[in-house]
């Protein structure tokens, strides 16, 4: 199967989820790092794994859309005699990013962003277990949920980086101004390597095109503020 959805949405976990439900091997391979020898070695150890003790491997590949078509080929064989329940992840429409020949193999799985509702079940249930005396009032709560913006990882990674900054500050309750400061101060960043500098240069676009002097404004100074940048 091929699981496609946005980042942080569980992808991975239900991947863990099944091997651990059918008791099956599990390997995990990323498309960013991983070629056509680990490949091989992957399916070497899922042939030694039912040899010795009968049980079938999962072997999951992240970012499978990353993988040439001679990598994805290298899984067809296998596939095709049973020995590996393929799962692949993808953020990417795979009818354009993952070959026809492994597509007709699979079934493919739409993921949604989280909603509102169940990141509060996740920020509820991070703070009670991680974050020990931190208190967050409702206002910081909303505005933690409504930055994660569908994405249980970016959820965690804000709890950890307000949890951080109450410490240096030495504040035991976060309230909403709380956390705007804390988190513009991680996101003022303006590197041209980096994302941040896409989706600004892409917000002052629009945002002169729109004729919006206050919108272009803002942008232009944000960018300038993050460091020396090159147009």
């Amino acid at each position: 199967m091929i699981l496609w959805g946005p980042p942080g949405v569980g992808k991975t976990t239900l991947a863990r989820l099944m091997a651990s439900a059918f008791d099956s091997e599990f390997i995990a391979l990323s498309a960013v790092f991983a070629g056509v020898k680990d490949i091989k070695e992957a399916v070497q150890r899922a042939q030694e794994v039912l040899a010795t003790s009968g049980r079938r491997t999962i072997m999951f590949v992240d970012e499978v859309h990353r993988f040439n078509k001679a990598q994805q080929d290298a899984f067809l064989p296998f596939v095709e005699q049973g020995l590996l329940t393929f799962v692949g992840a993808t953020t990417e429409n795979p009818s354009f990013e993952v070959i026809g020949a492994l597509l007709s193999r699979a079934a493919v799985y739409v993921l949604q962003s989280l909603s509102q509702a169940e990141l509060g079940e996740l920020f509820d249930r991070a703070a009670s277990r991680s974050l020990g005396t931190l208190v967050f009032d409702a206002a910081a709560r909303e505005r933690v949920i409504g930055l994660a913006d569908g994405d249980a990882r970016r959820l965690l990674n804000l709890l950890e980086i307000l949890q951080t900054a109450a410490a240096s500050a030495g504040v035991d309750e976060v309230d909403g101004e709380f956390v705007q400061n804390a988190v513009a101060r991680n996101l003022r960043r303006f590197d041209k390597g980096g994302d941040a500098f896409y989706d600004q240069i892409s917000a002052l676009h629009k945002s002169v095109r729109g004729s919006d002097p206050d919108a272009s404004l803002y942008w232009l100074v944000r960018m300038l503020d993050g460091g020396p940048t090159r147009f």
